[in-house]
């Protein structure tokens, strides 16, 4: 990236997990920052086509995160991938993105996400690549990040995958490097969580909330410092906590509009500005409460 030094790391850089896995990367190139040695790396991969439930769980589970010593890894792909990302940013939590690409912006994978992986090193974040920086996209070169994802991270969490998505590659590797593989339920009825279950049914560790991620990452959420701020509503206005009341549950834009019975224009700058605030989130026009 232009304003970004692309660099080839040295072998006493390189994340010390990965020197546990069956051939571990012999280069590794980086922009930004690395993560820090007392942060616990949490990988975070699903579907690219996610649904409605699949983001809500990103924004909740992320974001109940915040203030914890933790990282998030990812592989800046659309879908689950690029929603870990920008949740991590939103909750000031570090993250690091690992493409199936090099560095260089004229190939970084994908076109459409070169502005976030942008954002993720001016944030304090960082890029990482064993492909040399101008090395393009193809079909081998997933499997080979989804490695480097798995290996150095922690744990795993896997969020909406289908029966046969590559994104199950990830969460194989995960238990062959012996690391936790946690997952979170999905709906019966949805192909999003057929990858899924069969982990569940495996013996994968569910997750349904940021505590359960917290224990499988040996950190006591009674016991930690949180660096967090806590939003409480005496730091709101009256109309945005009126917002916060009403979405005690996922609501539509114009039943919300509605309820607030102000001019339609002042609710939407209102919900928007709430949105770039990290207390709420959209999704098709379903609103859901974040805080």
């Amino acid at each position: 990236m232009n304003s970004f030094e692309i660099r080839l790391l040295e072998p006493t850089e390189f994340p010390p997990l990965l020197a546990e896995i069956p051939q571990p990367p012999k280069e590794l190139w980086a922009v930004g920052t690395l993560p820090t040695s007392d942060l616990k790396l949490l990988a975070v991969v699903g579907s690219r086509k996610y649904t409605t439930y699949g983001k809500q769980v990103i924004e909740k589970i992320i974001g109940d995160l915040a203030g914890y010593p933790i990282g998030i890894i990812s592989g800046l792909a659309l879908g689950i991938d690029g929603l870990a990302h920008e949740a991590a940013l939103r909750a000031g939590l570090y993250t690091l993105a690992v493409p199936g690409s090099g560095l260089d912006e004229h190939v970084l994978y994908p076109a459409s996400h070169r502005r976030l992986g942008r954002q993720i090193v001016e944030s304090g974040g960082g890029l990482l690549s064993e492909l040399p920086p101008t090395t393009p996209a193809a079909l081998w070169t997933f499997p080979q990040r989804n490695r480097i994802m798995a290996g150095m991270s922690h744990a795993t969490l896997l969020i909406e995958a289908g029966e046969k998505s590559g994104t199950l590659i990830t969460a194989r590797m995960a238990t062959d490097y012996n690391r936790e593989l946690l997952v979170v339920p999905g709906s019966i009825f949805s192909k999003n969580s057929l990858g899924t279950h069969q982990f569940l049914k495996l013996g994968a560790t569910p997750v349904t909330t940021a505590e359960d991620i917290l224990y499988a990452l040996g950190i006591d959420p009674e016991a930690t410092q949180k660096t967090k701020s806590f939003v409480s509503p005496a730091d709101l206005s009256p109309a945005e906590n009126q917002i916060i009341k009403l979405l005690f549950e996922p609501t539509d834009r114009d039943t919300l509009i509605r309820s607030l019975n102000l001019p339609s224009h002042i609710a939407n700058t209102l919900l928007m500005q709430m949105e770039i605030k990290g207390l709420i989130a959209s999704d098709s026009n379903i609103y859901h409460n974040i805080i």
